[in-house]
């Protein structure tokens, strides 16, 4: 079952979609944090996962921009009422055609997605291996078949490597660009440092395991992987999570964006050697 706000938020988007593009979403999947059993209002985002009919043109692709700026309405204003710099609640996702389902997940030319403000066409980052093992295995159909039923192709044979790539690729210039050039509002929340402690693991516990597992679950393996340096770090970042108070050691905002990407460098060079 559905946590409220996800099935919620699911209906009102799929309300607005099949009112601006009648007939084309055949599927409507939820993924992330929700599939993986670790959903957390007022921290967790939603993302799913759509099946359109055939192609969109033009105009179906600016009437889906259109459904984004709708559906996320609830989260802005929410933010707003409660004074926070983060979106929290945010709909998050990836358009593919129902021809290419039984293509490679690393062969599809996604439709379109859009996360948080951010809308592209012909593009979508969670058109990935990691993606489509949560989709296949775990997924939650608000509409459509069951994933299982839709002939994915996760590629499992290209999990481990797609992950490193990803560590080398984003996660270390990242961090070294982090501690090299600070940004004034880069990590100085709870939320960014949150990010980006517990993201890195996530892709060093896939490569070690071949498994996936939520931001939380993430952070236990971390503190059972990574040396006690790092624990009062993963321990303020799953704090957060929770919903719990927040550790004054890491009041300096300074201190806790270097510590982050110290972190992720160290997560970064650990993973090399598996």
């Amino acid at each position: 079952m559905l946590p409220p706000e996800v099935a919620g938020a699911a209906r009102r988007y799929l309300s607005v979609t099949d009112r601006l593009l009648p007939g084309r979403i055949r599927g409507y999947y939820v993924v992330g944090s929700t599939a993986l059993g670790a959903y957390r209002p007022g921290r967790s985002d939603i993302d799913f996962v759509a099946v359109v009919d055939g192609r969109l043109d033009d105009r179906e692709l600016r009437r889906l921009r259109v459904v984004q700026v709708a559906a996320n309405l609830p989260s802005v204003v929410s933010s707003v009422a409660h004074l926070r710099l983060t979106l929290p609640g945010t709909v998050n996702g990836v358009f593919v055609s129902d021809a290419d389902l039984a293509t490679p997940v690393t062969m599809i030319r996604p439709l379109a997605s859009h996360v948080g403000s951010s809308f592209q066409r012909g593009a979508g980052f969670d058109v990935n291996p990691v993606n489509w093992k949560v989709l296949r295995e775990r997924g939650i159909p608000v509409r459509g078949p069951s994933p299982g039923d839709l002939a994915l192709d996760p590629e499992p044979g290209r999990l481990r490597d797609w992950n490193r790539d990803n560590l080398r690729r984003y996660w270390l210039p990242w961090a070294e660009r982090t501690l090299r050039r600070p940004d004034r509002f880069g990590l100085r929340g709870r939320a960014s440092t949150a990010w980006g402690v517990l993201g890195p693991p996530r892709l060093h516990h896939t490569i070690a395991t071949g498994g996936v597992v939520s931001k939380e679950e993430a952070g236990a393996y971390a503190l059972d992987v990574f040396g006690p340096e790092w624990h009062p770090l993963i321990r303020e970042a799953l704090a957060f999570r929770r919903g719990e108070p927040a550790d004054p050691a890491f009041s300096d905002p300074d201190l806790r964006r270097r510590r982050t990407a110290e972190f992720a460098l160290a997560v970064v060079a650990d993973a090399a050697r598996l």
